[in-house]
């Protein structure tokens, strides 16, 4: 039997399809995904995401282990409040996860992984923790409810607890407030502004319905997935998993190479690979013809070599079909796709497609 999250009923009541997602009962959609997807491009969507793994780090060695554990610099976390994303790689450069710290006392950092690695990621964290003075602890008291697009801080804020309120307006993108079991991060997974918010799962359904209330639209995964898809946004188990460095999952931005003598787990095969060569890139693609890209269909490169592509969608903002792909470091701006068996013309762009309601790639 799958997990189930504090809001599960609030889906149910609400006629939303659920689907196993990651071992936990979710809702795909409530209706229309694309009326879900335009909701949060252009007014404000909610996602129940307690299905994340929410893991609370204490003890004095936190910052060291952090330097050991994490591909991206935590040095970068300097002040109270402010987040990071980073890799957690192997020995081998790949990626066991990608994940979010956060950073709120010298003797409290938090870390939100994901819910299909929850098992090998909390075994991976505790067993490269013994070597430190660090206590390892997941929050599953916790729930997580993301609201994001153009209008949803401003109306998150208003059914917020007033002991919020203030700190939640001020929050720069990228940090969050904590009052209590309460926190409020100016993050999200759509391309737009917004919060995620993790709260008591007792107080879940309550802020749920405020928010309905306040005329934030319920959403669904599959709204979420074409919005994390326009947005550039890589999804474990697609751009990257442990065969993948970040070098090949255009996610060298989140290495930490400096400072040069900080030896984080799979540095020495990542300075390996970049000094051999990248021999693969992630890209993303416009479908030039009538057709849908999906993920595991097979790119054709003339006179460079093939790939495959790692997501694929109709794009509900765009009204094209979309994709990312990993290819041959070599691919220059056009390629074929193998859509049941026919080669269809491709233009290779950089991510993001849509980001802030704006479109972001030429027609």
């Amino acid at each position: 039997m799958a997990n189930q999250t504090s809001l599960y009923d609030v889906h149910l009541a609400a006629n939303a399809r659920v689907i196993d997602f990651g071992g936990w009962d979710m809702p795909v959609n409530y209706g229309s995904q694309i009326e879900e997807h335009h909701s949060v491009r252009r007014d404000a969507g909610m996602f129940d995401v307690s299905h994340m793994t929410v893991i609370d780090l204490s003890g004095s060695g936190q910052r060291e282990f952090l330097n050991r554990l994490l591909a991206n610099d935590p040095g970068k976390l300097a002040n109270p409040g402010k987040a990071m994303y980073s890799c957690m790689l192997n020995e081998q450069g790949g990626v066991i996860d990608d994940l979010i710290v956060y950073f709120f006392s010298q003797d409290w950092f938090r870390l939100v992984v994901n819910a299909a690695t929850r098992d090998k990621d909390i075994a991976w964290i505790s067993k490269q923790a013994a070597a430190f003075e660090v206590s390892v602890n997941e929050r599953s008291d916790l729930a997580m409810i993301a609201v994001q697009g153009p209008n949803a801080r401003s109306k998150a804020y208003s059914v917020l607890p007033e002991t919020l309120q203030s700190a939640a307006m001020d929050i720069k993108p990228f940090n969050a407030t904590t009052n209590g079991d309460w926190c409020i991060a100016r993050t999200g997974y759509t391309g737009e502004d917004g919060f995620e918010i993790m709260l008591p799962d007792s107080a879940a359904v309550d802020l749920w319905n405020a928010l309905a209330g306040a005329g934030v639209n319920p959403c669904g995964l599959g709204a979420r997935d074409t919005l994390r898809l326009e947005a550039g946004m890589s999804l474990y188990g697609s751009e990257m998993d442990e065969s993948t460095t970040p070098l090949e999952s255009a996610l060298g931005w989140t290495i930490g190479w400096e400072p040069a003598d900080r030896d984080f787990i799979g540095r020495q095969a990542l300075e390996a690979q970049k000094a051999a060569g990248v021999p693969r890139k992630l890209v993303g693609l416009v479908l030039e013809q009538r057709g849908v890209l999906r993920s595991h269909q097979k790119v054709v490169v003339d006179g460079v070599g093939e790939g495959e592509t790692t997501s694929g969608s109709y794009s509900p903002t765009i009204e094209r079909s979309i994709g990312l792909a990993r290819v041959p470091a070599d691919t220059g701006d056009s390629c074929h796709v193998d859509i049941r068996g026919k080669l269809l013309a491709t233009r290779v762009v950089r991510p993001p497609f849509v980001r802030k309601g704006e479109i972001c790639i030429e027609d």
